[in-house]
Formats: structure tokens, C-alpha cells, sequence
């Protein structure tokens, strides 16, 4: 039979009463007391009905994170780091793929299974800055990515512009200078590939070079296949260029795939760089070049600020003046952009 509270307080010598109140941490019990129930717990080898506790507590133990797809590395790897920053809390992970969809993203602001998490971390892909209202919510919320800003939220993101201009800058330094940049998304400016796009023009500007905006490539998903179509239509175009700039990792994988397959080296003719660092990238024929956006950081940032807003939420506290960090980034040289 399991091991019951009342097991534990029979073999300690002391109340049921007692027994909840170390198990639950409580503060002011004695610690020769404290050592007796511990002792007679580890004895009897007694499981504390942790449901029980979250529920006393009015917590679930479970937070959520939201992504649009599971299927780009880059999510895949933010959601491993996310689940082991939350294990260091004792905290459960539940994973959302939002599929890119607004009305899925409105759903999972609003829906009816936010009694099924304490707190929710949401990388939004469709829902703007026109949707900030929306982000009003009763619950604990962290955002992440480069959708939204302003938002009624702690926000943890990236250096997007900053780290494209020493993508670009690196590029510009092996003595590149028809860059094409794959990637681009016409007209945005708040997003991953608008705040990108702003760090490759502004390195071009402070070299003293004009883009020529045959080079400026649009994609739409950010896959493999979008990079390589990209790819395939410069060449077919007989564009001149010497270097690549892809707006993320799964791109400059299909734009190596196209180089190769054309017969143009890489680096000699073509220089390439990505940008996510994802594990995919160390393994390419080329390896690829690429920045690392400081993905634990952010990871690891965005649990310790969501744990503390359910603890705040728990106490009934007044909520702390809203905050917005930035990872920090670096480049990653590899063969691809091989001096």
C-alpha cells in the first residue's frame, strides 16, 4: 500500500498537521522537528502528492510556450532549452505549435485551457503591433521574438539589426561587396526579417555601398526550400553576386544545397552566412558561418522572468513595472566564409 501523511507523522512523533507543514515549507517550524519528518519521510519512502500541493497552492505547476512550428530547428531547439530552464524551477512545459496562424495565436491568448498553466510563453508570428490590445490578459505573460513591442508583457528578444550588420559586415571584410540578402519580407518593420533587412542596409551604408536591390531576395516560410528557390532564380538570372546573407539557418542550408549543386564554391566564389546558430548549422558541407542569437540566454531569461510574474500572480501582488531584455549575440565563423 502507498505511503500515506498519517504513515509519516506515526513513525516522526508528531501531528498530520506537522508533516503538511514541512512538506508544504512551511517556515516557522523547528528544524529538530523539521529533521525527524524529513528522516521518517525518506525512511517510508513517501511521494508527496504533488497535484495536491499545486493545488492548495493555486498552481498547476505546468507553464506553456507557444511557437509557430516545431518543424524549424530553431524552435525545436528553443523548446528543449525552455523545457531544462523549467526543470530547474520543478516546472512542466506544454508546447503549442501555432502553425503561423492568427486565429491560433488568438486562441491561445484567450482560450478556455489557460486553467491548465500558470503562465505562458508566446512567440507570436501573426499577431502585430495593430493587435497590441490583445496581449491585455489576466494571466502571466512573456513574450518572445520581434512581432510585437510595447506589449503589456515582459518581452525577451534578440539583436536582430545589430548582429545582421556584423553578419553583413563579415561578409563586406572578405571583400564581398554584391551581397544578396535571402529572406526579405516587403514592407515589414517590426519582425525578424524587417529589423535583419535594417542591419544589412545599414552595414552597406556605413561601408559607403548602395544594395542593389536585384540582390534583395523575398521568402515567404523561412524554410530550406524557400532559401533554395531564392538560390536557383539568382542564378537563373545571371545576377552577379559574391556573398549571401540568409535571414535564418534553415535558408542558408537550402542555399548551400543550390550553390553546390550549380558547381559554385563555397567560400571561393560564393561567401554564405546564416543566422539562428542552429545544430544543423556545425554539420553542412560547407560548415556554415552564422550568428548565435544567444538562444539559452533567452531561453533561461524568459523562465526566470515568467516563474517570478506566477510567484507575484500567486501572492497577490501589485505587478512589477513591465521589462524588456536583449540577448546578447556573436558571430560564429565557419568553412563557409572560410578567409
Amino acid at each position: 500500500m502507498a505511503v500515506t501523511m498519517h504513515d509519516v507523522a506515526r513513525l516522526a512523533g508528531v501531528s498530520v498537521k506537522t508533516v503538511s507543514n514541512v512538506v508544504n515549507d512551511y517556515p516557522y517550524v523547528r528544524e529538530s522537528t523539521k529533521a525527524k519528518v524529513l528522516d521518517a519521510i525518506d525512511k517510508l519512502g513517501y511521494k508527496v502528492n504533488q497535484s495536491a500541493r499545486n493545488l492548495r497552492r493555486g498552481s498547476t505547476g505546468l507553464v506553456c510556450l507557444a511557437v509557430p512550428e516545431l518543424k524549424l530547428a530553431y524552435f525545436a531547439e528553443l523548446a528543449d532549452a525552455v523545457i531544462a530552464a523549467a526543470e530547474k524551477y520543478d516546472r512542466t512545459v506544454l508546447i503549442e505549435q501555432t502553425n503561423s496562424d492568427k486565429e491560433r495565436e488568438l486562441r491561445v491568448l484567450h482560450n478556455s485551457r489557460q486553467h491548465l498553466f500558470d503562465g505562458l510563453l508566446f512567440s507570436p508570428l501573426e499577431l502585430g503591433q495593430e493587435d497590441i490590445a490583445q496581449f491585455h490578459v489576466d494571466y502571466p505573460l512573456v513574450l518572445l521574438g520581434e512581432r510585437v513591442f510595447g506589449a503589456p508583457a515582459d518581452h525577451v528578444t534578440m539583436a536582430n539589426t545589430e548582429a545582421a550588420v556584423v553578419a553583413t559586415e563579415h561578409l563586406l571584410a572578405l571583400g564581398r561587396n554584391r551581397i544578396a540578402l535571402v529572406g526579405s519580407h516587403a514592407g515589414e518593420v517590426v519582425g525578424s526579417a524587417g529589423l535583419r533587412e535594417a542591419g544589412y542596409r545599414q552595414a552597406h551604408a556605413q561601408a559607403g555601398l548602395t544594395v542593389d536591390e536585384c540582390l534583395v531576395r523575398e521568402v515567404g516560410l523561412w524554410h530550406r526550400a524557400g532559401g533554395a528557390e531564392a538560390t536557383r532564380k539568382l542564378i537563373a538570372e545571371r545576377i552577379p553576386f559574391d556573398g549571401i546573407f540568409a535571414l535564418n539557418d534553415a535558408m542558408a542550408i537550402g542555399v548551400l544545397h543550390e550553390l553546390v549543386g550549380a558547381g559554385i564554391r563555397v567560400p571561393e566564389d560564393v561567401a554564405v552566412i546564416g543566422f539562428d546558430d542552429v545544430e544543423d548549422a556545425q554539420y553542412t558541407q560547407p560548415s556554415l558561418s552564422t550568428i548565435d542569437p544567444g538562444l539559452e540566454w533567452i531561453a533561461q531569461r524568459a523562465v526566470d522572468l515568467l516563474v517570478a510574474r506566477i510567484d507575484e500572480h500567486l501572492a497577490g501582488q501589485s505587478p512589477a513595472p513591465y521589462r524588456h531584455e536583449v540577448a546578447p549575440f556573436r558571430l560564429v565563423e565557419r568553412q563557409s566564409t572560410a578567409h
